[in-house]
């Protein structure tokens, strides 16, 4: 894989009806400026509408617990887990792009024509949220970006994602 950069591309696109849960990838999906994506749990949610975390930030972890001898997978009602987009409740999960270092206040772009606002690098973990308590760890308060939504449109996988 090589050095994430200025821009990159929507490697999934994941949505869940509640907040604090593994989102599940969607072929495609419909964000709504100043509320974020329809038919997830934080449409609406102040300037928390968008999340995003690197692909490459879900390998990198995926070989720490490895390394660690901890299993990438745990069991949740006979089901198994696995390190993958979506499971750290990220809306969108980029590759190529590199999120680390951006600002508050950075625009991100989806296919020249969907404008991100960055509002917020990370966020604080009060409560143990059912996504670590499946995964053991969780990336999102460290490398989380959230965005508010400045245009609608539809994305999806493959699209391209740009900082401007």
């Amino acid at each position: 894989m090589s050095k994430p950069g200025k821009s990159g591309k929507i490697a999934s696109v994941n949505l869940s009806r509640k907040r604090g849960q593994v989102k599940q990838p969607v072929e495609k999906a419909e964000l709504i400026c100043g509320k974020g994506f329809a038919g997830d749990g934080h449409l609406g949610f102040g300037h928390r509408q968008v999340s995003l975390l690197m692909l490459e930030s879900i390998t990198e972890q995926k070989k720490r617990l490895e390394q660690a001898g901890v299993e990438s997978c745990q069991e949740n009602q006979g089901k198994k887990i696995s390190l993958a987009p979506g499971v750290f409740a990220e809306n969108l999960t980029t590759l190529g792009i590199d999120l680390s270092g951006i600002c508050v206040g950075e625009e991100l772009v989806v296919n020249d024509r969907i404008r991100l606002r960055v509002s917020q690098i990370g966020k604080e973990c009060h409560t143990r949220c059912a996504v670590y308590r499946l995964v053991g760890d969780c990336i999102m308060p460290a490398l989380g970006i959230f965005c508010e939504a400045l245009d609608s449109g539809t994305v999806k996988p493959g699209d391209k994602i740009e900082r401007r």
